[in-house]
């Protein structure tokens, strides 16, 4: 049975959108069956595996709101074994909708991908800049959560809240759920803030912290706008083979 990630934090712009579609690429490129499933209703994982936004049939909102299964939503993309689950700016009303579920609201989507879990080696799961219900939903769906962030003091303080979060579901929820590791991202090597914030991360997560940092690139800037991960835009890049790194112990991890 396939293995649910949720990369997620509550802080917007710290590439946790691109670290989830180019981890979720790199793992079908290992040769991984691996799902996508894209819950921010942005909707920048959908367009930056080359799937349109406008016109979608099927998107994770018609799942979550029980109209369709999740197998019906699935779509296979151009890259290896990798499909997805696309979203659009729909998904946005989502929040207010699933609080109003009367009974366990937490479980909609762990029961809506069960049946689909054995289809897949891993489900990466993209979640919105927030802690909401969409968030909820994912981090009780999971097996582990993957935390994208940046070498910034603000990153650190959204850190230690997303942690209590993830506590508070873990105990009352998914005792299941883990942080399966902390990505740096966005990694300038010889800013002293950097190095701070690094030096501050080992000390109180050291056995979480990836092996390897997400350097900033102009390959990886530039791959969400031809539709690809970087790997598919430009495999000799530092952003593609920092990201198949990560994704090679990301699979030894969980």
């Amino acid at each position: 049975m396939g293995k649910i990630i949720a990369f997620a934090n509550q802080k917007g712009g710290v590439g946790k959108t691109t670290s989830a579609v180019n981890v979720a690429a790199s793992l079908g490129i290992l040769g991984y069956r691996t799902l996508l499933v894209d819950l921010d209703p942005q909707g920048n994982a959908t367009s930056g595996v080359g799937i349109a936004k406008k016109g979608l049939k099927y998107t994770i909102k018609d799942v979550l709101a029980g109209k369709i299964g999740a197998a019906e939503a699935i779509q296979q993309t151009t890259f290896d074994k990798l499909w997805v689950v696309p979203c659009n700016i729909t998904l946005a009303g989502a929040e207010f909708d699933l609080f109003q579920e009367e009974e366990a609201p937490q479980n909609i989507m762990k029961d809506a991908f069960a049946s689909v879990k054995d289809m897949f080696d891993y489900i990466i799961i993209d979640c919105p800049p927030s802690l909401g219900m969409l968030t909820v939903n994912a981090l009780t769906a999971s097996d582990g959560v993957v935390v994208p962030m940046q070498c910034e003091f603000y990153a650190l303080e959204g850190l230690s809240q997303l942690m209590i979060t993830i506590k508070k579901i873990k105990t009352h929820y998914n005792n299941a759920l883990n942080v399966t590791g902390i990505l740096i991202t966005m990694y300038t090597n010889r800013l002293l803030l950097t190095q701070q914030v690094k030096s501050e991360l080992k000390r109180h997560y050291e056995g979480k912290l990836f092996s390897t940092e997400i350097s900033r690139g102009v390959k990886l800037s530039e791959a969400p706008g031809f539709g690809k991960p970087v790997y598919y835009h430009d495999k000799t890049s530092k952003g593609a083979k920092e990201y198949m790194t990560v994704a090679n112990e990301l699979a030894q991890r969980i």
